[in-house]
C-alpha cells in the first residue's frame, strides 16, 4: 500500500489572521480536481512556530511560507512533484 503524502497547514491564530482559511479551501479543491484523495492526506495542525512568515504549509517535511492565493497552486505543484507523478 502506498503511503499518502502529508500536507499540513498551520492553524495558529497568526496564520489564520493572514488568510489560511482561504488556503484550506483552495488546497481541498486542488486535491479534488487532480483526484489526489488517495495519494494525499491534508490536515491542519497547531502553530508551527514560524508566525511572522505565515501562513505556513508543510508538504512532507518541507516547509513553505507566506502561502497565498497567488502562489498556492505553484507551491502544491512543486511540493508534490517529488512524491506524485501528476
Amino acid at each position: 500500500m502506498l503511503r499518502k503524502v502529508k500536507i499540513t497547514i498551520c492553524l495558529g491564530s497568526s496564520c489564520f489572521a493572514r488568510g489560511n482559511q482561504q488556503m484550506i479551501a483552495r488546497i481541498q479543491k486542488y486535491i479534488k480536481v487532480r483526484q489526489l484523495e488517495d495519494k494525499v492526506e491534508f490536515k491542519g495542525d497547531h502553530c508551527s512556530g514560524n508566525c511572522s512568515e505565515g501562513p505556513n504549509l508543510f508538504i512532507g517535511t518541507r516547509l513553505f511560507q507566506k502561502i497565498s492565493s497567488e502562489n498556492i497552486e505553484k507551491i502544491l505543484d512543486t511540493g508534490l512533484a517529488e512524491y506524485i507523478k501528476q
